[in-house]
């Protein structure tokens, strides 16, 4: 598949990465030629340094069969302007980054799809979207649905007094409970691995499992963890993101809303009539606490500023909040937020990336997420007859040994993969996958 990104921002590299490890064949357009660089130096792709917008420059590009064109520039304009004009010198497909909410009405999706984009992506919807998710799931660090909530992965951080901490996954595997989740992969030391039956659980590990709903409990037993209704509600910043979050929950919960900006709290409390808005600084203790911060059951902190949601959630937690939520804009930030206590990073960049990757991946692919902090992907498989992964007993088919199968769906009911499960045509799976495992992991699913 030959992919023409425009953008070597954040989003744009990312992308490149994990397209060029599928073997793709990337191409890169960006102005800045200090971006294109440390591209040119770690991934195998081609660079080009000039102006997305420019005809000459998209002919060139273009001279080949261009499946896909993806716009991911920072100006919303770029991206709008040099997709259509992609579609109009050749590429099948085209996708634009937007930063306006209003261009995902239909009337105006249908529009711009006529004049050649054919899917928009907004990222502060996304991030949104995954906020509340994680407000709704407060007992874990990240968290993704399939089959419409029936079978899900959870992402969850030990500590020393989690139970299944100094035990292996064979000793917890002989518990009934087990049939209903299982870990796939564990994060230590900022090395993700797939674990054998021998791994122990160790204080600090960041565990991904995937679990039916009847395991949730069990599941968060093991962990430590519980599930707890977030009622009260504090925000920090009148971001895009910050607002979306907002209008969701006005009605159901206390939201109290926290923005510097006093033209921009004049705004927020005409638009959000059902949200108390604060005029202030989220980073000053004083302020939280006479804003009653310590019975507040989350602090969710989306000021576009990487730093400031860092620290104001650091303070947060100290104060005695429960769930603590951070946008981080950096990526080379999210490790370091994570390891310092933070319940959960959201970064809206690798959010619009996973969305985007959807469209670049096999079409038997039906959901894909990029995990925060990790170079690790979760895909959702609808298993094509005749593919490789129905040939036999998951232990004999030479799966790779950086992937596993969490489980997956059967006729609307879930399982939970072991090595004697039988995979069939229509399954829908989930597939915990490293990078180095992605390519030969996706022809078990043609």
């Amino acid at each position: 598949m030959r992919i023409v990104i425009a953008g070597a921002g954040e989003v744009g590299t990312h992308l490149a990465k994990m397209l060029s490890n599928e073997h793709h064949d990337i191409v890169i357009i960006d102005p800045e030629e200090s971006r294109l660089k440390p591209i040119d130096s770690s991934l195998d792709v081609l660079t080009i340094h000039g102006s997305a917008t420019s005809v000459n420059i998209l002919s060139d590009t273009l001279g080949k069969k261009t499946d896909l064109f993806i716009a991911v520039a920072h100006s919303e304009d770029t991206n709008i302007t040099s997709a259509i004009l992609a579609k109009r010198l050749g590429a099948i497909k085209t996708i634009a980054r937007i930063d306006n909410k209003e261009y995902l009405e239909y009337t105006t999706r249908e529009f711009f799809k006529s004049l050649g984009i054919d899917s928009l992506v907004y990222p502060e919807l996304i991030a949104a979207k995954e906020v509340l998710g994680l407000l709704h799931e407060t007992g874990t660090t990240e968290f993704m649905e399939f089959s419409g909530g029936i079978l899900a992965l959870y992402v969850q951080k030990l500590d020393k007094n989690a139970p299944v901490i100094n035990r292996t996954i064979r000793e917890i595997y002989f518990s009934p409970e087990f049939s209903q989740y299982r870990a796939v992969a564990i994060k230590r030391n900022e090395e993700t691995i797939i674990p054998t039956g021998d791994e122990i659980f160790m204080d600090g590990d960041m565990v991904y499992v995937v679990s039916t709903r009847e395991g949730i409990h069990e599941m968060m037993k093991f962990s430590g963890k519980v599930n707890f209704v977030a009622k009260n509600i504090l925000i920090l910043g009148g971001s895009r993101i910050g607002r979306k979050v907002a209008q969701h929950l006005q009605k159901e919960c206390n939201i109290k809303m926290i923005e510097q900006d006093l033209d921009k709290c004049i705004d927020l409390a005409d638009e959000l009539e059902d949200t108390l808005i604060i005029n202030g600084d989220g980073r000053n203790a004083d302020l939280l606490i006479e804003e009653g911060i310590a019975k507040m059951d989350a602090f969710v902190a989306a000021t576009g500023n990487s730093e400031t949601n860092i620290l104001s959630c650091l303070l947060a937690k100290k104060l005695g909040v429960k769930k603590t939520i951070a946008e981080v804009e950096n990526v080379e930030y999210i490790n370091l937020a994570e390891n310092s206590g933070i319940d959960t990073i959201i970064n809206k960049k690798i959010s619009a990336a996973s969305r985007i990757f959807r469209h670049t991946t096999n079409p038997n692919v039906t959901q894909v997420k990029c995990m925060t902090g990790t170079d690790a992907e979760v895909l959702e498989y609808k298993v094509p007859a005749g593919s490789k992964i129905t040939a036999g007993k998951l232990r004999d088919i030479n799966f790779p040994k950086g992937a596993i199968i969490g489980g997956g769906t059967r006729a609307g009911k879930p399982f939970i993969a072991t090595g004697d499960s039988i995979i069939q045509a229509e399954d829908r799976i989930v597939v915990f996958t490293l990078p180095q495992a992605l390519d030969k992991m996706s022809k078990f699913f043609i």
